[in-house]
């Protein structure tokens, strides 16, 4: 990667700063964050992607949109929400098993039921703890929560809301810090605004936060979009969907596509210019940024 790199985000209570970071903390970012990408393709799970669905998706936004949080809260609690879910619910199931394995069937309809009631605040709870890890001014506190809750139709106390907390936190055991794909697409831009200062990185994070969360919500019809157009097939087989699911969790492969997408809509000229300079960063080749730009323009026009 020689001196051309990206770099990483700086932060203050408002606003993003692009360039203010040194190569040495770039490259170590660049690096990090590329090995956990690596690391998270590598131990995907059988039930990766079904706490990412459209509408919880949607949930998590508003939320984060009606109480005024950052954007990249959203994204994290995604994040949580789903590396949660999983460990809960196979923790779930195992011990139920374990108890009785007579009538498998209506234990999982139980413990559904149960989760059913507590999902809501669960969803919420991971809102809460991945607004405390952006370390912004904006917290909402105990009570807080529960004015909004009861707005929302959830008659809860404190104490089951800090409970709910602390069952997310424990279940995560005690890790909150997952990159997130905005964090990719900042990293990303910054990379690009250190190896080719001509691009307004600036004016470019604005309609990338819009293009990823465009991204995100139609996730399922771009990404059979991409599997098509990867194949070759109107009808892809059974086997090319189940290796495809590492491209739909490639955080890095989704960054590179907001910016190329981003970039195509405000600097057309530049385009190719940018690809090159991505592909360069990322390792991943033109044509692929190219595919999964062409699917997600045409998902948007």
């Amino acid at each position: 990667m020689a001196k051309r790199l990206l770099g990483s985000r700086q932060r203050d209570q408002f606003s993003l700063k692009f360039g203010q970071a040194s190569f040495d903390l770039l490259s170590d970012f660049l690096i990090n964050l590329n090995q956990k990408n690596k690391d998270n393709i590598g131990s995907l799970s059988k039930c990766c992607g079904s706490f990412k669905q459209k509408r919880l998706l949607e949930c998590i936004f508003l939320i984060c949109e009606e109480l005024k949080l950052d954007p990249s809260v959203g994204y994290n609690a995604t994040e949580l929400l789903q590396r949660f879910m999983i460990k809960h619910l196979t923790a779930l199931l195992v011990a139920s098993a374990t108890a009785d394995a007579s009538e498998p069937r209506s234990l999982e309809d139980a413990i559904f039921d149960q989760l059913r009631e507590k999902f809501p605040l669960i969803l919420f709870s991971c809102v809460q703890l991945a607004n405390k890890m952006s370390l912004t001014r904006h917290m909402i506190d105990t009570s807080m929560a529960v004015c909004f809750l009861h707005f929302l139709g959830l008659s809860v106390s404190k104490k089951t809301v800090l409970e709910s907390e602390l069952m997310v936190f424990k279940g995560l055991e005690f890790r909150l810090n997952f990159p997130n794909p905005l964090t990719y697409v900042e990293t990303l831009l910054e990379v690009l605004g250190h190896n080719e200062p001509s691009v307004p990185v600036k004016r470019l994070y604005h309609l990338c936060r819009h293009v990823l969360q465009f991204i995100t919500l139609q996730k399922a019809a771009i990404y059979d979009g991409l599997l098509k157009v990867t194949t070759q097939r109107s009808s892809p087989t059974k086997e090319q969907r189940e290796k495809f699911v590492e491209v739909t969790e490639d955080c890095m492969l989704l960054g590179v596509g907001v910016i190329a997408v981003a970039t195509f809509i405000l600097y057309y000229r530049k385009w190719e210019q940018v690809i090159g300079e991505l592909s360069h960063i990322t390792g991943l080749s033109v044509q692929s940024i190219q595919d999964f730009s062409h699917v997600t323009l045409a998902h948007i026009v």
